[in-house]
């Protein structure tokens, strides 16, 4: 969430950011500073009519001293007319304190000055590429017609268990799943960060603090009786360990690692875009998580993004780095980087990760703050996370791209995960 004094110090300049971003309710700053304006104008009205309150109790208890009844009864009746204006003012306050909230919610982050305007993909800038893309021998199949042919997933019976992109892994699929998850988790380890196995459900509270709702509450399954939500990403759960919490500076960065799986309700069209593994509603992802200092968040980022492509390079994968337009970035991102991988049988690029810096605009929702050890006043953390990584882009690409006439071969890192050096006929 934005902070208010950023909007009312700075209306041009915030007004100039989200144009940048493609955001078309610029309209909403201006009523936002209406409103502020008004309820700044009623609280110091309170907080005038509170003093003349105290002064006038304490005139009352001199008036009482001195024998000055009838005066003092006078008083009285003045404090009465005080207080009940009071509490007419607190009450308009609660109104206005909850619309600006309401405004407030509607606003997405603003874009680093390293972003660029644009409207959709078409205006995602390559930061760089790396890997060859391989040479499939004849009659080379897309992921959707191996996975039949090596029995490693079953769309059918998924869909009969519960629904259409609901897969259902078995055998050699069912054991690359685990290979990928454990490596992937091992690797974040070995980087510094702690591992952790959050709930797959969150409270409202924790979607509102890192910017689901009310922005994607459509996307994300909903259970009303219990007012829990199936989590689209780890991020939600885990950075939610800090909501309400005011760290010590020695204490950052934290950084943390997680895999769960992931439920998005969004994957509901057809065609070749969305078949197979191309998109599902519920995957499995490994997370990355980092709660910093504002002034490092940005060398963290390109920490986070190395991280990641030595990750990519590692499963032997071609790959592309984009940097996101405004337009097509998230509603909580400063900055987001995407990690696509060739996909050779379908001869397309396929997102496999996101990696992104939202500064304060989650931690502001978090209640997430900072005491320096210097002393002063707590400040607000930074907060980043990234795919590391989704699995079923991965997955699909791991098969299309490595397809040989008598298998598939996989790269070296998940030999020892997989407990073969590929899935053989």
């Amino acid at each position: 969430m934005l902070d208010i004094k950023l909007i009312r110090d700075n209306p041009e300049l915030v007004k100039e950011r989200l144009t940048v971003r493609n955001f078309r309710q610029v309209t909403l700053i201006d009523e936002l500073l209406e409103l502020d304006e008004s309820r700044r104008k009623a609280l110091h009205a309170a907080e005038e009519m509170k003093a003349n309150q105290n002064a006038a109790s304490k005139l009352i208890g001199q008036l009482l001293k001195e024998g000055r009844k009838d005066e003092a009864e006078k008083e009285k009746a003045s404090v009465a007319e005080t207080k009940a204006g009071i509490a007419r003012l607190e009450h308009d306050l609660t109104i206005l304190d909850k619309a600006q909230i309401d405004l407030l919610l509607q606003l997405p982050n603003l874009p680093y000055t390293l972003v660029k305007s644009g409207t959709d993909a078409e205006d995602n800038e390559t930061v760089r590429e790396g890997g060859k893309k391989p040479s499939l021998p004849e009659g080379a199949k897309p992921h959707w017609e191996l996975i039949k042919d090596y029995d490693l997933i079953d769309f059918e019976t998924g869909a009969k268990i519960t629904g259409s992109g609901f897969p259902l892994y078995k055998g050699q699929g069912a054991k690359l799943q685990r290979a990928l998850i454990g490596y992937f988790l091992d690797y974040n380890s070995a980087a510094g960060y702690t591992e952790y196995l959050p709930p797959f459900m969150v409270n409202a509270d924790s979607a509102y603090a890192t910017g689901q709702l009310p922005d994607k509450e459509g996307q994300m399954y909903h259970m009303p009786e219990d007012g829990f939500y199936m989590i689209p990403t780890a991020e939600v759960p885990v950075t939610n360990i800090y909501r309400d919490t005011i760290l010590k500076e020695e204490e950052l960065p934290i950084k943390m690692t997680a895999y769960t799986p992931c439920f998005r309700r969004e994957a509901g069209s057809f065609g070749a875009n969305v078949r197979g593994l191309n998109r599902v509603h519920q995957f499995d992802k490994v997370e990355i998580i980092q709660i910093v200092h504002p002034e490092k968040s940005h060398a963290i980022l390109d920490e986070m993004v190395a991280h990641v492509e030595k990750l990519v390079q590692s499963l032997e994968l071609p790959y592309r780095i984009l940097r996101l337009c405004g337009g097509d970035m998230g509603f909580t991102s400063a900055i987001t980087y995407d990690f696509e991988v060739w996909s050779a049988a379908q001869q397309k690029w396929l997102e496999v990760s996101s990696v992104s810096n939202f500064e304060s605009f989650q931690a502001n929702r978090l209640r997430c703050r900072f005491k320096s050890s210097e002393g002063g006043k707590t400040q607000l953390v930074h907060t980043l996370n990234g795919s590391a990584m989704a699995l079923p882009r991965i997955v699909a690409a791991l098969l299309e791209n490595n397809q040989t006439p008598h298998g598939i071969r996989l790269p070296q890192v998940l030999h020892s995960w997989f407990g073969k050096d590929g899935i053989w006929a």
